[in-house]
């Protein structure tokens, strides 16, 4: 999984960065401090993987990952090149998922780009140079099809399509608002827009709010509002203490937390959002070579899980010998839980699940 970090220059976006990768992308207090998008590799906290590690002492222990994408901060008429512009614009096609970080304080010590706080507004510029540019890759796609069409008519149902979805940006709302069925979306998934990308809203409170965004606070609920015309989600982050957390050990980390109220990090928060959002879920594997995690969607049959692991899986696939992590957490080994019969031998059209523990039988 892949999520870039978008937003207004000076809004949160390199600290928040910063705190949940530990990438120590510069962070300052100007725009445009991030010249290149940085990228961080995070490891997704799994209880479950160190359970299976106490289990079977392996070798090597490998959790699933997160790619973060620190985009740099956008401004009024990137689409047209101002600020840092199309280049940026470019590093968003890449990525998964959107995190659009939003300030929701004050702070006169930070300037904000437009001069003062305003959430709405904040969104609603950032959403804009995105529609302008989709709107510019739209027209072009449309003329060409439409050009194509004329010997291929079947083209045409494309084009009806992208003018479709062209009217909902002019309307000034973003693609992923466009009522689309399961044809029409594998459609638009090759034009590759960047306001189809899932977005998850992380509202940057102050660090006074780290335990609770407080009910008066009028900037978090703009956010709020603004998501929900999109049905998106929002995170309260304060990336202020993010950054603290990031710096102290699991221990310290834990009673920082608490003396705070705060029962996640933001990463946390993060993460699960980002799996949610996705369609994603996680199975492993276990033995004393290794304890794994392998992210796959959610409605993935074991063969293609397998393929995961190795196309030869895949190909030669047999059967999977399958333990719901929570049956063998019960059982306390693969024996006893073999001895009780919740063991299961799966074929090809076995859908796999959240926490499967897995081993597959193949032959190439």
């Amino acid at each position: 999984m892949k999520l870039g970090i978008i937003g207004l220059p000076n809004v949160g976006k390199s600290t928040l960065f910063n705190a949940i990768t530990g990438a120590g992308a510069q962070s300052a207090n100007y725009p445009f401090c991030t010249i290149d998008p940085n990228v961080g590799i995070v490891a997704v906290p799994d209880s479950r993987l160190d359970t299976l590690s106490e289990m079977y002492n392996p070798q090597k222990y490998t959790p699933a990952v997160i790619e973060f994408v620190d985009i740099a901060g956008l401004v009024r008429g990137a689409s047209k090149g101002e600020g840092l512009g199309n280049k940026f614009l470019s590093h968003i096609r890449d990525v998964d998922a959107v995190v659009h970080v939003v300030r929701c304080f004050e702070d006169t010590d930070i300037v904000h780009v437009d001069g003062n706080v305003d959430p709405a507004r904040d969104i609603e510029t950032i959403n804009l140079e995105l529609i302008f540019a989709d709107m510019e890759t739209l027209e072009r796609r449309i003329d060409k099809t439409k050009k194509l069409a004329k010997a291929d008519k079947s083209l045409l149902e494309a084009v009806a399509v992208y003018e479709k979805v062209y009217a909902v940006l002019e309307e000034g709302r973003t693609a992923r608002t466009c009522e689309l069925d399961e044809d029409e979306i594998a459609i638009m998934d090759e034009v590759g827009l960047l306001t189809m990308k899932p977005v998850i809203y992380a509202a940057n409170v102050s660090e006074d709010e780290a335990g609770g965004v407080s009910p008066d606070n009028d900037y978090y609920k703009a956010v709020c509002a603004e998501a929900a015309k999109e049905s998106a989600q929002v995170i309260p982050v304060c990336a202020g203490i993010e950054a603290e957390i990031s710096e102290l050990e699991a221990e310290e980390k834990a009673e920082f937390l608490a003396d705070l109220g705060i029962t996640e990090s933001g990463l946390d928060k993060l993460i699960k959002a980002g799996y949610s959002l996705l369609g994603l879920i996680s199975f492993l594997t276990a033995g004393p070579k290794e304890v794994r995690a392998w992210t796959i969607r959610k409605g993935t049959k074991a063969p293609q899980a397998a393929g995961k692991i190795h196309s030869d899986f895949e190909r030669g696939f047999i059967r999977a010998e399958v333990v719901a992590f929570t049956d063998l957490l019960e059982c306390g080994s693969l024996a006893n839980a073999k001895a009780k019969g919740l063991l299961r031998s799966e074929g090809k059209e076995y859908v796999m699940n959240d926490g499967d523990v897995v081993e597959f039988l193949f032959n190439v």
